[in-house]
């Protein structure tokens, strides 16, 4: 599902649609893109988030609401103001693409945290790859929502991040090396040896795990440290899992999928084949819709060469490639002491 070079011509006009109707309003205001669109880990139907910084007494959150409204810049009954969120935002689906955006104001958290993604994916290129694939097995299963209990893009990345700075295999962060045996061992780690209960995760200073009951000592009010709990890297005190009360919804999807993947790149795989999913992989977890698969043919007609339309294969998740080689096996003690009482 790695973004095409058209999906992105076709955003880059959406953003600049919106950014137009912005300048109108406030000549001197900045519009910056962040989130998974600024850093290339979207997927076809991710949002895009804007961020529109400037000087202003109050949010102008209605002011550029009804100036939306009025270019038909979105499609009816889509353009939703949220002003009592805790990072309010305006809500809207293009009327042309049917792309989604999440415009806010003057929060830098969002653009930081998108450069230090940037600076991670040259430490360890084999991110973009295993986040995508991650991306679309929780978007399936619809466990890939903040305000629904899952894990947001942004949790995700960082359990991706702490997956490679604590691997045991010296090879594991090297361009080359095989991803479908990285995509087993991290749904190994989180969904079967990774223990939610004691256990936080620390991306500083070289990654490492925390004990949540240090954790507490430094916390006042009687707050507790979540479930899913990841320590902001930019924001000190922040947790950045602390909404995601459907972490272990998604640790049981994670188990699911490394049983399923195990079997299928196990030996005895071959003497118990599955019909449904002989021609990937993949496929055996992960699915592309035909309505994604549409949208993206009908993407490709508008704003890509006409030459390069590729064909989707029977609708399985081909479109990034994990080759399982049989001899590389997933360790079975994967940094064992994130069990151990001690914690």
């Amino acid at each position: 599902m790695s973004p095409r070079p058209e999906e992105e011509k076709m955003r880059m006009e959406v953003v600049a649609r919106i950014e137009s109707v912005i300048k109108e309003l406030w000549p001197s205001a900045d519009v910056q893109i962040f989130g998974s669109f600024s850093t290339g880990l979207y997927l076809p139907t991710s949002d895009i988030d804007l961020v529109v910084f400037g000087k202003w007494e109050t949010l102008p959150l209605w002011t550029l609401e009804e100036a939306l409204r009025k270019r038909n810049m979105a499609d009816e009954n889509s353009v939703k103001v949220l002003d009592k969120a805790t990072v309010p935002i305006i809500k809207l689906t293009d009327s042309h693409t049917e792309v989604k955006v999440d415009i806010s104001f003057n929060v830098q958290n969002g653009v930081k945290a998108a450069q230090l993604i940037r600076e991670f994916i040259k430490k360890f290129p084999v991110l973009p790859c295993l986040v995508l694939v991650l991306k679309q097995f929780l978007l399936q299963r619809d466990l890939n929502e903040v305000f629904t209990g899952g894990i947001g893009s942004y949790s995700l990345f960082l359990m991706a991040v702490s997956f490679l700075q604590l691997h045991p295999r010296e090879d594991a962060c090297n361009p080359d090396t095989n991803l479908g045996v990285l995509l087993i061992e991290f749904f190994e780690l989180y969904g079967r040896h990774f223990n939610y209960l004691k256990t936080g995760i620390r991306i500083n200073d070289g990654g490492s795990y925390v004990a949540k009951d240090e954790v507490q000592k430094s916390m006042t009010d009687g707050y507790r440290p979540s479930m899913l709990y990841i320590e902001d890297p930019l924001q000190q005190g922040n947790d950045v899992g602390r909404s995601s009360y459907g972490a272990m919804q998604v640790k049981q999807a994670f188990d699911y999928a490394y049983v399923v993947l195990s079997h299928a790149v196990s030996h005895i795989a071959k003497y118990y084949p599955n019909k449904e999913c002989e021609s990937s992989i993949l496929g055996r977890i992960i699915r592309v819709t035909q309505e994604v698969a549409d949208y993206r043919r009908w993407i490709q007609d508008n704003w890509g060469p006409q030459s390069s339309c590729t064909a989707f294969n029977g609708g399985f998740a081909a479109l990034i490639i994990l080759i399982c080689n049989k001899s590389h096996g997933s360790s079975s003690s994967f940094i064992p002491f994130i069990e151990s009482s001690d914690l």
